[in-house]
């Protein structure tokens, strides 16, 4: 096993052996040096004792057998020392972690040759999202709303006057490459004390931090920094917005939450103030971007909400990447009740043509397979949610590419959930396809 890990440092991509030969040049260009420097007599002994060397091993070997041995231990040697130097490496920096260095090389390699990929949305949706595709590029933008105004969020919102802080919160330790345990730390909500219940740690972390350095921004680069994060987490906008929905009965409803407890369809949403403006980062990753997602989410409060930003809206129509909207796996009680897969895409368009877009930002659809009946779509059911149905042949009819996959995952889970792994697979397979045929 040691030599086959060793074998693998030879492998392409690790930017490991070009520095070694460079070392070894290195090496012998000083020796030569040297020999010059001493008359070039270092270089007649060498040259003299080489020979007598090898004189005195083929007096007892043949050369048909000595060349080869000699190869042998060579090369034995070379790859030991190799194996053993980079494990005193690994030991030194990381002597806790289980993943080999040259995997871990590799791994890196293959990340760093991803594409630049933009997520947006927010709430756990993006943040499983975020797991899944950190596997497959060091390149990823997550933009993430910042409308909410319930729990832990809307707490520090009110009474510290921050921008909420739980989706960003969410979305770093989903991409953080730290140790568990501190991701752990970063997620861990308080059960008890006074004034400390239903808090996250990171929550705390990141308001105070706002209140530190000035501007929620700011404290998301030093979190990032700390959790090591594989790529960068920013907020579509940072005025502090409020949420509203016009009902289908008239109504209009004010705040998040309250929103996704609406006993009425919603026609539209909109915020105050209108029109804000978008964080410039925002916009220049999207405009380098090579694949642009939206989902999974909740619609109205974690999806549409990005879209209430005018330069976010006019960056994503401007990019000639791909762009892919995925589709959730149940509808959402009080917010999407009865809507399929067409009436998701409907929502969004309709909400777009608010901002006078009539032309699709997302021609590309990403839906899950057909749930079967088990014992917790049933459960489901019980509370409200039913399975988003995808009638995959009106949508290509109607100009839309659809893709259908098990983002459930192939394993029993207990929610009905998309999982990283199976959605993230999914998602590059649609890019590797659209690159192949472009």
């Amino acid at each position: 096993m040691r030599y086959r890990r060793a074998i693998r440092w030879l492998l392409p991509g690790l930017v490991v052996k070009r520095w070694m030969v460079t070392s070894g040049m290195g090496l012998l260009i000083a020796l030569l040096g040297g020999a010059i420097w001493a008359d070039l007599r270092p270089i007649y002994w060498a040259v003299e004792l080489l020979f007598s060397l090898l004189g005195a091993i083929t007096t007892f070997l043949p050369q048909s057998i000595t060349g080869p041995v000699v190869l042998v231990i060579g090369a034995v040697l070379l790859l030991w020392g190799q194996s053993r130097s980079f494990g005193s490496i690994q030991q030194a920096l990381a002597p806790d972690k289980d993943t080999v260095l040259v995997d871990a090389l590799r791994a890196k390699s293959k990340r760093n040759r991803g594409p630049n990929i933009v997520a947006i949305g927010g709430g756990t949706g993006l943040a499983s999202l975020l797991k899944g595709l950190k596997r497959y590029s060091s390149h990823i933008t997550a933009i993430v709303t910042v409308a909410d105004d319930g729990g832990s969020s809307g707490i520090l919102r009110r009474e510290l006057g921050v921008q909420p802080p739980g989706d960003i919160r969410n979305c770093l330790a989903a991409l953080s490459t730290e140790e568990p345990l501190l991701t752990r730390l970063f997620q861990y909500r308080f059960s008890s004390g006074r004034g400390l219940e239903g808090h996250s740690f990171g929550n705390l972390f990141l308001s105070a931090l706002t209140a530190i350095t000035g501007n929620l921004e700011t404290a998301i680069t030093a979190s990032s920094r700390v959790l090591a994060v594989q790529g960068q987490v920013v907020p579509a906008t940072n005025v502090d917005v409020r949420l509203w929905a016009e009902l289908e009965n008239g109504e209009r409803i004010e705040g998040e939450s309250a929103i996704g407890k609406s006993l009425q369809p919603i026609v539209r949403i909109g915020c105050y103030p209108e029109k804000p403006p978008a964080l410039p980062r925002a916009v220049e990753a999207i405009e380098n971007s090579e694949l642009i997602l939206l989902g999974p989410g909740s619609l109205y409060t974690s999806l549409l909400p990005n879209l209430l930003v005018p330069e976010i809206v006019e960056a994503i129509q401007r990019s000639n990447a791909p762009k892919l909207y995925i589709c959730n796996l149940m509808t959402q009680p009080g917010e999407t009740d009865g809507l399929d897969v067409a009436g998701h895409v409907r929502a969004i368009e309709a909400q777009l043509a608010t901002l006078g877009i009539t032309k699709r930002i997302f021609n590309s659809i990403l839906a899950q397979n057909d749930l079967d009946e088990s014992p917790l779509v049933d459960y489901y059911r019980s509370r409200g949610a039913e399975p988003v149905i995808c009638d995959h042949r009106m949508l290509r009819s109607a100009g839309y590419q659809v893709t259908q996959a098990p983002l459930q995952g192939l394993r029993a889970t207990p929610t009905l959930r998309h999982d990283p792994r199976s959605l993230s697979i999914a998602i590059m397979r649609f890019f590797r396809k659209y690159k192949r045929e472009t």
